[in-house]
C-alpha cells in the first residue's frame, strides 16, 4: 500500500530537515562548550574489569573421524595499538596493507591436541612467539590440521599433526587473506591449495593528493536501488589500490613446500578444489567496479581450471550487479551460487533465477538447479525447478537422495524438498513446508557426515531411506533440543534424544550411527558447557572436556525463564537475572537494566511463543548486560518486543504503539514480581537495540535513562529500506517519520548515553547517525552524552575500548538510575502512543 504523508507531518518535516541542515553545519563549528575534556581510556570498576578480562574458554574443533579434538585457546582481547594499525576501506572489504589481509579479526594463540578415547592431551608446540593463529581446518585424513599464521608484515601458511604435535610453516609464499581463508585443503591430504600474494607485483599504488578531475557517476533512467553501505570506492585511486591488493596468485603446494602456480594473478573471491581433487573451481573478479555497490556485487567470472592451471569450462561471466531489486529475496540473474556437488568426484551445480531476479514480480518458478559433470562438455541437467520461493541451499547425500531448501520473505515461509540426482526426472517431493517464525514446529536441520572425500553428505540409515534430524527443540517449556531418526517412505520421525531438565545439551554430531553413540555439548545454569559422549541406548554419559566456570564470582546468581503477556494479549518471554543472594522480600526492589532488541512477525502465535532455555549457562562476557549483577542491578535480558503485521498490514505500520506496549509490560512484570523498582529502570541496546533505545525515551516515561549504542536514528538516511523494512521512504513517508528518533529528539527528557565506534561499517549505523543526533538533543536541551571510539567498528574490540565503554555505562547508570530519587508524584503518566 503506498502511504501518503500527512499536512502535519510534512511541516514538521520541513522544519526538521532544515534544522538537520543547520546541526551539520553547527556541530562542525560549533565550540565545545559542555564537552567533557580529554580523559583518555577509563577503567571500570574492579569487579567489572575482573569478568572482562576472564580468561577465554577454549574453541574446539573436532576431527573428521572423531578420534580428535583441537583445543583453541584465545588470548582476550587485543590491545588498541593493534586495533590502530593501517587500514583500507574498499568495496566493503577491510584489508590491512601490511599483511594483505584482514585487518580485523580474532586470533588464537594456543592448539592443543585431545584424544577422544583416553582424554591425553598434546601441547602443540613450535609455534611463533606470540602466535596470531585464523583459518585452522583439519585435513580430510584427521591425521593433520593447517593454519594461517599473522605477523607484522605478512601472513604464512603453517600446519602441524597429530604424530608429532610440531607446528612448522609449509612454504615460504605469503598468502593473500583479503577474501577471508586463503587456503583449502585437497581429498589426498597431502596437498593444499592457496591464495598468495603475486611475486612480481611491485609497490603499491601511491597517490599524491591531487585529483585528476571530479569524480562523476550518472544513471541514465535505470532503475538502481541500492540500500545504505559502507566502505565503497571513491575514486581511480580507491579502485587501483582495491585491485592491487585484492590480486592473487593460486598456487598448488605439498606438505613439503614445493609450490606450483595455477592460471595468473587475478582479483580471486573464491576458489575451491573438486572433491575429487582433480578440478579447481576460481570466481574471480573483474571490471569496470562501482562506487555504489560492494565487492561481492561487481563483475564475476567463474571458471574450471585442471590441477595444472588450465582452464577447462567458462561457467558464468556476470555483469555488474548494481540493478538488484530491493525487495527481500531479489537475486542477480544468470548462473549463481556455483559450487561442487558434494557427493560426486566433480560435478559442478548452480541455479538460475526465472523471475528476473526480481522477488517483487509474479511467476510461476522462481529458481532452476543444474548439474554439470566432468568433463563439462555436455549440456546442464536440470535438476529442479523451484517454484514459490527463492533456492537458498542443497545438501548432497547420494544419487538417490539429496535435500533442496528455499525461503519466501513476504510469507516468511521455509521449504525443502527431496531430489533424485541420478535420476533427475522424478518429480521432487515436499519434505517440509512451514513458517520459520514458528519455532515449535522446526523438524531440525539434517546431520551430516563425510564423503570418501572428506566432503559433507546426508547421514543416513537402512539403505537411504531413513535421515537424521537434530534441532533446537523450541517448546513452551523453553528450547529443548533434540535428535531424530526421520523415515523418508513414512514421513515420520522417531526421537532418539532430547535434552532433560536440569540440563540443556545438543547432539554436536553422530560418533557411530549404527551403536547409536553421539557427542554432546552439555550445560546447566552453573555448569559451564562441555562436551560429552553418550551412548543413546544405554544412557551412559562420558565427560570429555572439563572447561571451569569463567567467572565463578556469579556462578550463584539467579536466573529465570519468564512469561508475561502484553495489553493486546500476545505472549512476551524474558530473563530475569538477579545478583547471588538477592531475595526480593529482604532486600526490596532493585534498579534494573532491560537489554533488548526488537523483532519483526507476520503471527502473533509465532510471536508469543517462548525463546531461550531457562537451563542455559549464564555466560558472561563484556558484550553481555550480565556484567551489571556485580553491580548489584538486576538484569531483564531479552525481553520481547515483537512488531507484528499479520494479514497485509506490515509491521513497522504500528511500530512505535507495539514497541512501548512491550517495554511498559516488561516494566509491570519485574515490579509485580517485587525485583525491579519502577522508579529506577534503564533501557539499552546495540544496534537496532539503539535504535528501540532512542525510540522508548521519545514515546513513553518508563524509563529513567537509557543507553544507545551503535545505532541508527534517522530513517531517511537509509531511504531505500532498513530492518527488515523493504518499503522506500517515498513508498512510506510517515513510517520513516514516525520512526526515526531523530524526528522526536524535542520528546526525549531522559538521560541518553550514545556510543558509537568511529569505523562502523554496518549497513545504515553510520557513525554520522549519532553525531548528528547528539547534535540535535544537545540544541534542544536534553540530558545526552556522546563517545565516540578510534578505530572501532560496529562492535568494539580493543580492550582499552570495551574497558572504557564499561565505565562509561557504569557511571551513567550508577548516576542517572541507580541514585536517582523516586519520580515526582505528579510525573506524567506513561502512556501507550497511537501510530
Amino acid at each position: 500500500m503506498l502511504h501518503t504523508i500527512t499536512h502535519s507531518n510534512m511541516s514538521r518535516i520541513a522544519s526538521i530537515l532544515v534544522c538537520a541542515y543547520v546541526l551539520v553545519f553547527a556541530t562542525s563549528i560549533m565550540a565545545q562548550d559542555d564537552a567533557t575534556p580529554e580523559i583518555g581510556y577509563q577503567m571500570p570498576p574492579e569487579e567489572i574489569a575482573e569478568i572482562i578480562d576472564a580468561p577465554w574458554t577454549p574453541s574446539v574443533y573436532l576431527s573428521p573421524d572423531r578420534e580428535w579434538m583441537l583445543l583453541v585457546g584465545r588470548p582476550g582481547l587485543p590491545s588498541i595499538e593493534e586495533i590502530a594499525q593501517p587500514e583500507l576501506r574498499l568495496a566493503g572489504l577491510r584489508i590491512n596493507p601490511a599483511t594483505n589481509g584482514p585487518s580485523r579479526g580474532w586470533y588464537a594463540n594456543e592448539l592443543t591436541f585431545k584424544r577422544v578415547s583416553d582424554l591425553e592431551e598434546f601441547s602443540v608446540t613450535g609455534l611463533p612467539e606470540n602466535p596470531r593463529i585464523q583459518s585452522i581446518s583439519w585435513s580430510p585424513d584427521s591425521r593433520k590440521v593447517a593454519f594461517a599464521v599473522t605477523f607484522a608484515d605478512h601472513i604464512e601458511l603453517w600446519m602441524t599433526d597429530t604424530d608429532s604435535r610440531e607446528a612448522r610453516r609449509v612454504m615460504d609464499r605469503p598468502l593473500n587473506a583479503v577474501y577471508g581463508s586463503p587456503y583449502d585443503w585437497v581429498s589426498d591430504s597431502e596437498t593444499l591449495i592457496a591464495r598468495t600474494v603475486p611475486l612480481e607485483r611491485g609497490d603499491a599504488p601511491e597517490g599524491d593528493g591531487v585529483p585528476d578531475g571530479p569524480v562523476i557517476q550518472q544513471n541514465l533512467g535505470k532503475v538502481a536501488p541500492a540500500r545504505t553501505y559502507q566502505d565503497l570506492l571513491e575514486n581511480a585511486h580507491d579502485e587501483a589500490l582495491f585491485a592491487y591488493y585484492a590480486t592473487s596468485q593460486v598456487v598448488r603446494t605439498d606438505l613439503a613446500g614445493n609450490v606450483t602456480d595455477l592460471g595468473v594473478p587475478g582479483l580471486h573471491a573464491y576458489v575451491k578444489p573438486s572433491p575429487n581433487g582433480e578440478y579447481l573451481l576460481v570466481e574471480t573478479i573483474h571490471r569496470p567496479f562501482s562506487y555504489t555497490v560492494p565487492a561481492s556485487r561487481f563483475p564475476l567470472r567463474s571458471v574450471i581450471l585442471d590441477m595444472q592451471g588450465d582452464e577447462i569450462f567458462e561457467i558464468a561471466d556476470l555483469p555488474l550487479a548494481d540493478q538488484i531489486p530491493i525487495a527481500f529475496g531479489s537475486v542477480r540473474t544468470g548462473r549463481r551460487s556455483i559450487d561442487w556437488r558434494d557427493d560426486a568426484g566433480a560435478t559442478v551445480h548452480w541455479v538460475e533465477a526465472q523471475d528476473g531476479g526480481n522477488a517483487a514480480a509474479e511467476a510461476e518458478a522462481r529458481d532452476k538447479l543444474f548439474m554439470l559433470p566432468a568433463p563439462f562438455t555436455g549440456e546442464p541437467i536440470e535438476l529442479m525447478t523451484v517454484p514459490d520461493v527463492r533456492y537458498s541451499g542443497i545438501t548432497w547425500g547420494s544419487d538417490n537422495l539429496a535435500i533442496v531448501t528455499g525461503w519466501w520473505w513476504q510469507t516468511r515461509n521455509i521449504k525443502s524438498w527431496i531430489v533424485t540426482p541420478g535420476d533427475p526426472s522424478t518429480e521432487a517431493r515436499v519434505l517440509f513446508d512451514r513458517s520459520w517464525e514458528d519455532r515449535y514446529s522446526d523438524p531440525g536441520s539434517p546431520v551430516t557426515t563425510l564423503s570418501e572425500y572428506g566432503t559433507p553428505v546426508l547421514l543416513t540409515a537402512n539403505d537411504g531411506q531413513t535421515i537424521f534430524l537434530k534441532g533446537s527443540g523450541a517448546s513452551p517449556e523453553g528450547d529443548r533440543p533434540f535428535l531424530d531418526e526421520f523415515d523418508l517412505s513414512t514421513m515420520e520421525a522417531t526421537r532418539l534424544f532430547r535434552s532433560e531438565a536440569p540440563y540443556y545439551e545438543y547432539v554436536v554430531t553422530m560418533i557411530d550411527p549404527s551403536e547409536r553413540i553421539v557427542l554432546t555439548r552439555r550445560e546447566s545454569v552453573t555448569e559451564p558447557p562441555n562436551y560429552f559422549v553418550r551412548d543413546l541406548e544405554s544412557d551412559d554419559l562420558v565427560q570429555k572436556t572439563f572447561f571451569p566456570h569463567p567467572t565463578p564470582q556469579l556462578a550463584d546468581a539467579n536466573k529465570e525463564l519468564i512469561r508475561y503477556e502484553r495489553d493486546d494479549g500476545v505472549k512476551l518471554t524474558a530473563t530475569l537475572y538477579t545478583p547471588p543472594g538477592h531475595d526480593p522480600e529482604e532486600d526490596g526492589p532493585l534498579p534494573v537494566l532491560m537489554w533488548a532488541y526488537p523483532q519483526e512477525y507476520k503471527s502473533a502465535d509465532a510471536a508469543g511463543q517462548v525463546t531461550d532455555s531457562p537451563y542455559r549457562f549464564i555466560r558472561v562476557a563484556w558484550y553481555s548486560p550480565l556484567v551489571w549483577l556485580v553491580r548489584g542491578y538486576a538484569v531483564l535480558d531479552d525481553p520481547g518486543m515483537p512488531i507484528i503485521g499479520e494479514g497485509d498490514e506490515e509491521p513497522n505500520d504500528t511500530y512505535v504503539k507495539q514497541l512501548v506496549a512491550s517495554a511498559q509490560a516488561a516494566a509491570d512484570e519485574v515490579t509485580r514480581r517485587g525485583v525491579g523498582d519502577p522508579d529506577r529502570l534503564a533501557i539499552a541496546g546495540h544496534s537496532y537495540g539503539a535504535f528501540m533505545t532512542a525510540n522508548l525515551l521519545a514515546h513513553s516515561d518508563i524509563y529513567r535513562a537509557g543507553i544507545a549504542r551503535s545505532g541508527a536514528y534517522n530513517r531517511t538516511l537509509t531511504p531505500f529500506g532498513f530492518q527488515s523494512e523493504e518499503r522506500t521512504f517515498w513508498e512510506a513517508p510517515d513510517v520513516y517519520f514516525t520512526m526515526s528518533p531523530f524526528m522526536q529528539a524535542d520528546d526525549i527528557n531522559e538521560p541518553i548515553l550514545l556510543i558509537h565506534g568511529e569505523a562502523d561499517n554496518n549497513s545504515g549505523t553510520y557513525p554520522l547517525q549519532s553525531e548528528r543526533f547528539y547534535g540535535a538533543l544537545k540544541g534542544l536541551g536534553a540530558t545526552a552524552r556522546l563517545v565516540m571510539l578510534p578505530h572501532e567498528s560496529h562492535g568494539y574490540r580493543a580492550r582499552e575500548s570495551v574497558m572504557h565503554v564499561m565505565w562509561e555505562m557504569s557511571e551513567w547508570m550508577d548516576r542517572y538510575v541507580r541514585d536517582a530519587q523516586p519520580m515526582s508524584v505528579d510525573q506524567p503518566e506513561q502512556a501507550v502512543p497511537s501510530n
